[in-house]
């Protein structure tokens, strides 16, 4: 298991892909594995310094690479105000079609097993990932 703390900016969409992808590659994940958490990573850690820390560099984003029984788990922890995942409006609507925003989401459930989001009693928002063997 490894846990990594980074600060709310831009740059650690990169740090964190690039410590997700030595780790994936040193348990022995396939490339199809590698490749899904690569994209769940940058989603999700772009989503926690973006809409969850809103750039807040005092405020830290954490995430759990674990490569258990059950596959690659990932979590990811924002500490911001939070969010409803149900108030994204879907992007495959045509009506959302030109939105930005929810794509990511799309992402990250297209290419992981399970996804799930939790709000933590001491507030934040995490989002654990499973992509199965």
């Amino acid at each position: 298991m490894r846990h990594i703390e980074l600060p709310s900016r831009i740059e650690s969409v990169d740090e964190a892909a690039v410590m997700a992808d030595e780790y994936a590659k040193s348990c022995g994940c396939s490339d199809e594995i590698t490749f899904a958490v690569d994209l769940a990573i940058r989603e999700s850690v772009a989503n926690a310094v973006k809409h969850g820390n809103k750039f807040d560099e005092s405020k830290m984003v954490h995430l759990t690479l674990n490569n258990g029984p059950e596959g690659f788990v990932i979590t990811v922890r924002d500490f911001g105000s939070g969010f409803s995942v149900d108030d994204v409006a879907d992007p495959t609507n045509p009506e959302n079609i030109m939105k930005t925003n929810g794509r990511g989401l799309l992402f990250m459930r297209s290419f992981m097993d399970e996804v799930a989001w939790e709000k933590p009693v001491d507030g934040g928002l995490l989002v654990k990932m499973l992509k199965k063997r």
